[in-house]
């Protein structure tokens, strides 16, 4: 699946992937979702049950501007 279409599909949740293509950078254009949630813990827990070796982490939501704080 393209990031992008992993962002638009789980937008403003935590996401877990395998990385199937990433560019020379290390940009990641493409991976698997192995896990999402809104609670970034319950995407740890399925991190530590993974055997996949390239994987991402992240959240898809808007990170807050500098000077804001968020609470979870």
């Amino acid at each position: 699946m393209n990031i992008d279409e992993i962002k638009k599909q789980f937008k403003n949740e935590w996401v877990l992937i395998e990385i199937t293509k990433a560019d020379q950078s290390g940009n990641l254009l493409e991976g698997n979702v192995i896990a999402h949630s809104i609670s970034r813990d319950e995407t740890y827990s399925e991190m530590k049950k993974t055997v996949a070796r390239n994987i991402a982490h992240f959240y898809t939501g808007e990170i807050p501007k500098k000077g804001y704080a968020v609470a979870f």
